[in-house]
This record gives C-alpha cells, sequence and structure tokens, in this order.
C-alpha cells in the first residue's frame, strides 16, 4: 500500500486521525517543508485553514512541499480535514489541491474524524492503492 503524507499544526487533530489508520505515513515538517521529500506515490492528507472567503486554506508548509515537482509527481489523491462550521469553506484545502495537482479529492473528514471516518479512509486507501497498481 502506498504512503500517507500529511501535515498537522499543534492542534495535533489531523496527526490523531492519520495516527489511528495505522498506516505507513509521513509528516510534513511545520518548518523546512521545502526540504522534505517524497520519492514514492502517496495520498495526501491536510487540514483546512481558511477566513470566511476561502483564502489561505492550504496550510504554508503543504504549498511549499508541493512546490516541489518531485513531490508533486508522487501525489495521487487528496482527503482533507476541516469544520463543517466554516460552511462552504469546510475541507476546501482537499479543493484546492485536487484542482491544482489534478488527483481525486477521495474523503473529507471533520477535525480529528470519527471511528467511521477511520474504517472508511482505511478500505478506501485499500481499495485505492490496489486500482493505482493496475
Amino acid at each position: 500500500m502506498g504512503l500517507i503524507v500529511y501535515y498537522s499544526s499543534r492542534s495535533e487533530n489531523t496527526h490523531r486521525f492519520v495516527a489511528r489508520l495505522g498506516l505507513r505515513a509521513a509528516r510534513i515538517p511545520a518548518s523546512g517543508a521545502d526540504a522534505f521529500h517524497i520519492r514514492e506515490p502517496f495520498v495526501l492528507v491536510v487540514p483546512t485553514y481558511s477566513s470566511g472567503d476561502g483564502k489561505g486554506a492550504v496550510p504554508k508548509q503543504v504549498i511549499r512541499c508541493l512546490n516541489d515537482a518531485e513531490n508533486r509527481k508522487h501525489i495521487r489523491g487528496v482527503i482533507a480535514a476541516g469544520n463543517s462550521n466554516f460552511g462552504e469553506t469546510y475541507g476546501l484545502a482537499g479543493d484546492v489541491i485536487s484542482r491544482k495537482c489534478q488527483v481525486p479529492y477521495l474523503y473529507r473528514f471533520e477535525l480529528m474524524g470519527t471511528e467511521e471516518d477511520v474504517a472508511n479512509v482505511k478500505h478506501g486507501m485499500e481499495r485505492f492503492w490496489t486500482r493505482e497498481q493496475l
């Protein structure tokens, strides 16, 4: 199965979600993200940060990581976290990354996700990586 690459802020919500998946994962560092290199296919798990107008939805560390063409060429999909209290911008980082990197937006979950979200993503990743290998 492929790699999960993720960014998590100090809240650690995304980190806790990824840890519960029990899958092989690598964390984009809070500083030095431009020196973070990914050389294999991965699915990105990213929180959404956004003001009411949607600006700043993708964390700067993730932008720096994906600005590296070598990193970007290995992304296969995106999963986004968000807060449904923010309405239309809920999970917006996933929409932005999906569009810019031309990869599927695979799943959206709230804050640190529920047990159902964890099960859905685990099962979905198994199916996704099986199809990717065909």
